[in-house]
């Protein structure tokens, strides 16, 4: 995988995947973190060649094959946060709520194997390299890892702009998922029934429903602030 884009690489350069070979222009070569590495300098034509987009801010890196993390080590820790998402298709999206989640100090994210965005690039750079430091796991079926989740005693909640609870009144202390729909159509039936609750937002304005990523930030971060008032 060809990482790109100044975040993205630096992030990779500090997690746990192995990175071959950083390619850089001679302006991006001067980040003081890049000193030491197996860097070499490209000319910005070069760098868009290796990686395949233009928005690689002079710089790219070949690095190991994202690894997935295991579900059920997600549901295992104690108190976890874990975001699962259904169907989120954009790697826009998908790197926003990762960038979120990891900033908010979220256990992991989890997403379906199928129709869905994976960890790519694109997700790398989006995030700002949070992945490299998130645990993000592949389910085959979301609707049955929230039946897992419910019997490894964690309480899920989906976001639905028509549901009666408002975001902030469950108790969101213990075991949490919180669960986001696709960009278009929300929540499939069949996961929001496998839903513990059904929360949404306050919209006050006339459009009509927030973006999927800044939705779950408004989320996420209620949830943390109820969990700090407890602690």
């Amino acid at each position: 995988m060809v990482l790109y884009g100044r975040n993205a690489v630096h992030e990779a350069l500090r997690g746990p995947r192995a990175v071959a070979q950083v390619w850089a222009t001679e302006r991006a070569g001067r980040e003081p973190w890049l000193r030491g590495g197996s860097l070499r300098t490209a000319s910005a034509d070069e760098v868009e060649r290796r990686c395949g987009s233009p928005d690689h801010q002079g710089i790219c890196a070949e690095v190991a094959a994202y690894r997935y993390a295991e579900a059920a080590g997600l549901l295992a820790r104690e108190d976890a946060l874990i975001v699962a998402l259904d169907e989120i298709q954009d790697p826009q999206n998908l790197g926003a709520i990762c960038r979120t989640a990891e900033c908010a100090g979220a256990t992991g994210v989890v997403i379906p194997e199928r129709r869905s965005a994976e960890v790519t690039p694109a997700v790398c750079k989006a995030s700002a390299g949070a992945v490299e430091h998130l645990a993000i796991a592949r389910v085959r079926n979301l609707a049955g890892f929230l039946l897992d989740a419910r019997r490894a005693g964690a309480w899920s909640y989906g976001a639905d702009g028509d549901a009666r609870t408002g975001y902030a009144q469950p108790d969101y202390r213990g075991k949490v998922v919180l669960v986001m729909g696709s960009e278009g159509s929300g929540l499939r039936p069949r996961v929001a029934r496998s839903c513990d609750e059904l929360v949404a937002l306050p919209l006050r304005g006339r459009v009509a429903s927030l973006n999927v990523s800044a939705a779950a930030a408004a989320l996420l971060y209620e949830i943390t602030r109820q969990r700090a008032a407890s602690s």
